[in-house]
């Protein structure tokens, strides 16, 4: 008996153009509000719809690690035993929620300690902010590709023009979003004696009224945005580039390895579904790394260049007691690099870096752990 679950079924839906012919008697499938019986799975989320190698999710029996089952089969008992299709979705999806859980959940303390270097207190404040930037630079992003020809991704036959046009929609995204950025720091270092707790559109309302120069506090040590612009999409284009090598590097450095290697049957299955999803997640950790270790010096300077003029207030790092008013002077990005280097020496283009190395360990903390409960649960089931 042909089984009725579609060939293309991937769990969101039909994902190729073959169907197969239904038995005598049964109704044919019909449009996509029937196709809505099939969708038992949970949806794809950034982290875990590109773990295959490949562009995309392969379909369901076609080249999955654990969709070996054949047409005349029942879908998941292939051969990773009853469920394994199953269980391979919700794995991709629950690694791609962990993922997704450290780098904006667990990371955001450390991303406080690392822009101002204070004590544990209120270490999640502006963590509402963080997403609201990063929802405008991906609509600003995805608006900026739909009405000009600066492509959003680079195809395989990428050419010097092209890359030219994405990374100058990088450039641009990041200085549309610049002034809610600039508030959103402001929000991650102001000490919380002298600030109430800000609503979660106030980054909007601040960066709108940086933009026009109404209802925001500011001195004349103010940097107009103009002076920001070139350290601001710096910064995110060099975070960008370096961020996409060293990601494509570990890629091919792991596929390569796990090319070489041979599981013995009894773990084929496990070690094909961690070959399949966990070189994604490292090749991204590795990116985010490199990137921030290596711009960390022009990041120290970029938020600095932010916070002058805003009359902010922070924490004192040192007695911690009292609070320290910004009251720096630098009259552009050369001014704070020159100005820094001959008061505080090379060090302090590096104050708050051992906060990166905490936001690291707990992340491949985070990874091992993911690794460890999927493997177990995997070995269990098959």
């Amino acid at each position: 008996m042909h089984p009725r679950r579609p060939e293309g079924f991937d769990g969101l839906g039909y994902r190729g153009g073959g169907r197969e012919e239904p038995c005598p008697g049964v109704r044919p499938f019909g449009g996509g509000a029937e196709m809505g019986h099939w969708v038992t799975t949970p949806p794809d989320i950034p982290g875990s719809r590109n773990l295959h190698w490949g562009e995309k999710t392969p379909p369901y029996g076609a080249g999955t690690p654990l969709g070996a089952a054949g047409l005349n089969e029942e879908p998941g008992l292939g051969a990773g035993g009853p469920g394994a299709e199953q269980l391979n979705r919700f794995a991709g999806f629950g690694i791609g929620l962990a993922s997704l859980f450290t780098e904006n959940v667990l990371a955001h303390p450390c991303i406080v300690l690392r822009r101002q270097c204070q004590g544990p207190r209120a270490l999640w404040k502006g963590m509402g902010s963080t997403f609201i930037v990063q929802g405008i630079t991906l609509g600003t992003e995805g608006i900026i590709s739909e009405f000009t020809p600066l492509p959003r991704e680079l195809s395989h036959k990428w050419n010097l023009k092209q890359i030219g046009g994405h990374l100058l929609l990088k450039g641009l995204t990041h200085v549309i979003a610049m002034p809610f950025y600039s508030a959103s720091l402001i929000e991650t270092v102001q000490s919380e004696i002298i600030r109430d707790n800000p609503g979660i559109l106030d980054c909007v309302k601040e960066g709108i009224g940086r933009v026009v120069g109404m209802g925001v506090p500011h001195s004349k040590r103010l940097l107009p945005l103009m002076v920001l612009i070139f350290p601001t999409a710096l910064h995110g284009v060099l975070h960008y580039v370096i961020s996409s090598i060293v990601q494509k590097l570990v890629l091919l450095f792991l596929k390569r390895e796990n090319s070489h290697s041979l599981p013995t049957e009894s773990s084929t299955s496990v070690q094909s579904m961690l070959d399949a999803y966990f070189p994604e997640l490292i090749a991204s950790f590795a990116a985010s790394l490199c990137a921030d270790v290596m711009l960390y010096p022009l990041e120290t300077v970029l938020h600095r260049l932010h916070i002058q003029g805003t009359r902010t207030i922070i924490d004192n790092t040192d007695l911690g007691y009292e609070v320290l008013p910004i009251n720096t002077q630098y009259e552009g990005m050369r001014d704070c690099i020159n100005t820094i280097k001959r008061e505080e020496g090379m060090l302090g283009f590096y104050k708050g870096f051992g906060a990166v190395v905490v936001q690291y360990t707990l992340h491949v903390a985070v990874l091992q752990l993911t690794k460890i409960i999927y493997s177990t649960l995997l070995q269990n089931v098959s």
